[in-house]
């Protein structure tokens, strides 16, 4: 059913092998009750000039998430091609229904597109955006910036992300693009549900995936959108496309990302029951295994005493609760520790 060789059902009259800077939508078909040929417009915006690589940047993913989607666009109405050596596409503003109805979720569908890649051009809204994206967006990419904060799902300690790829070329690769990216922290991870995101699509074309986590509970982090701007220029950067060298110093004075990671069960801590959380910890900071992470309320059970829990290792906050009631098997906070690249083998 998952066909990536299909014919994409989205369209667009954008040529990406024309220099000079284009602005402009992809159509996606939507037939809906007051419109029976309606289209869902996605805004596109490519810079090219000459030979070089090409860089995909692509924010709103998920409709909640904002400091991608504003700093891809003020990228897109400022970058001119006499600046540009390759191509950089834009895409700011992805899942569009998603957007206008400040959801995670689609509300056409009720689906995450992250986890419905590569989609189908067959199916559903979201699995047909995802077909697009992975299809016709995704070949012409050299790296590919997927940027996401923790929506109204957690707060993030502002943070690249990766997985930890098999090939280790590929992972020094990624690597190095996260350093000049610049954000205070890059997390390697894996063992999450991945197998059917757009970081593990990009992967499997061979092409460097770099994510972010640059806020969430639900608002917009001003220093998030700040790492945001400065890290997409910074890879511009990386990969030669614009001149100049990037900027990598920190607020707390360190002179360069700090490379973390999460790989086993143990940097979570997921709630046994629902209830009204009481988190310990802001993101960022330190905690050792046995501290106390939270306490779970339950106020409408008259006398009933909350729940302790407790982290079961060393290292820094990468994930925190966002809404206070959660729900039986929600995490409710992520550890991350420092990077070490003795993962078990493939």
């Amino acid at each position: 059913m998952n066909d990536s060789a299909a014919r994409s059902r989205i369209v667009t009259t954008i040529d990406f092998e024309r220099n000079g800077r284009q602005a402009g939508y992809a159509r996606a078909p939507l037939s809906r009750n007051t419109s029976g040929w309606g289209t869902v417009e996605i805004p596109i915006v490519v810079v090219k000039n000459g030979e070089g690589p090409t860089v995909l940047l692509t924010g709103g993913v998920h409709g909640d998430e904002y400091e991608g989607p504003i700093a891809i666009s003020r990228l897109a109405r400022t970058l001119r091609p006499e600046e540009v050596q390759g191509r950089v596409i834009m895409m700011p503003a992805v899942n569009i229904p998603a957007i206008l109805a400040d959801t995670r979720l689609s509300p056409v569908d009720g689906w995450d597109i992250n986890r419905c890649f590569p989609g189908d051009p067959r199916g559903t809204f979201s699995q047909m955006l995802a077909h697009f994206l992975d299809s016709v967006i995704l070949p012409m990419a050299d790296i590919s910036v997927d940027m996401h904060t923790a929506g109204h799902s957690f707060d993030s300690a502002l943070s690249t992300n990766m997985h930890h790829v098999a090939d280790a070329g590929m992972r020094e690769k990624t690597l190095a693009a996260a350093a000049a990216f610049g954000a205070p922290y890059n997390v390697v991870f894996g063992g999450v549900d991945e197998d059917a995101t757009f970081t593990s699509c990009v992967e499997r074309r061979g092409i460097i995936s770099l994510g972010t986590e640059l806020g969430g509970w639900g608002r917009v982090n001003i220093e998030g959108v700040r790492i945001a701007r400065r890290g997409i220029e910074n890879i511009l950067k990386h990969m030669g496309v614009i001149e100049g060298e990037p900027v990598t110093g920190q607020a707390d004075g360190s002179a360069q990302t700090r490379h973390m990671m999460v790989r086993d069960p143990d940097s979570y801590v997921f709630a046994p029951r629902g209830g009204l959380f009481e988190p310990t910890h802001y993101v960022g900071a330190a905690v050792r295994a046995g501290d106390v992470a939270g306490y779970l309320h339950f106020i409408e059970d008259v006398d009933s005493e909350p729940i302790t829990l407790n982290y079961q290792k060393d290292g820094v906050i990468w994930f925190g609760a966002g809404p206070g009631r959660v729900a039986r098997g929600d995490a409710v906070a992520i550890v991350m520790e420092d990077y070490a690249d003795n993962w078990p083998s493939y």
